[in-house]
């Protein structure tokens, strides 16, 4: 068993990227578990949408976290507090789209939804996500550009995105008159009744 164990070490170390899937196959699928838990309109759980976010977060969102955390690392180098404040901060210009964009098209094209649905949810719910994203990710990545070896980045990502996933897959579900107040995309009327 030690044997195994330390192979498996060396094959992290070796390709951090498998590191960093094999670690959302776990906590993506977990994190849409609780959420579907604390689902009070819900009397079982949906086994094919765990699945739906085992294959997105193993296949889609870790490897584009993994480029990013490289990528953000060259675009601004350095390890003190202030780099770090500076990753984080180009995070949320840069990245925070990019992923949430990637989890409301991705997860709704593989419910099999047509395309203008997916396009209509996405519209309707990157902003109010976003402004959650720039309260939580800033911390986090601060936290982990300044005081966590690269190496190891894409796994505390992984481990904060286990809450953040909690969150994600209760967005997706919501629909945006039900959201809490401060989440409502600031629309003008006649917009919103276009979309509709």
């Amino acid at each position: 068993m030690a044997t195994i164990l330390k192979a498996l070490k060396k094959v992290g170390q070796q390709y951090p990227i498998l590191r960093g899937m094999t670690t959302y196959s776990v906590l993506w699928p977990t994190s849409n578990l609780v959420q579907q838990s604390m689902d009070k309109t819900r009397d079982k759980y949906d086994i094919m949408e765990t699945l739906r976010y085992l294959v997105l977060g193993t296949f889609v969102t870790a490897p584009t976290v993994h480029v990013w955390v490289k990528l953000a690392s060259k675009i601004i180098k350095g390890t003190t507090l202030k780099h770090a404040v500076l990753k984080a901060g180009l995070e949320q210009v840069l990245f925070a789209p990019v992923g949430q964009t990637q989890f409301y098209l991705g997860i709704t094209l593989l419910e099999g939804r047509p395309w203008d649905e997916c396009v209509r949810e996405w519209k309707q719910k990157l902003i109010p996500t976003w402004k959650v994203a720039v309260c939580f990710w800033p911390v986090v990545q601060t936290f982990n550009f300044a005081y966590v070896a690269e190496k190891n980045r894409v796994v505390v990502v992984s481990l904060a995105s286990f809450m953040w996933t909690i969150f994600l897959s209760y967005m997706h579900h919501m629909h945006q008159e039900s959201l809490p107040r401060f989440l409502h995309k600031n629309v003008p009327r006649e917009h919103t009744n276009h979309e509709e």
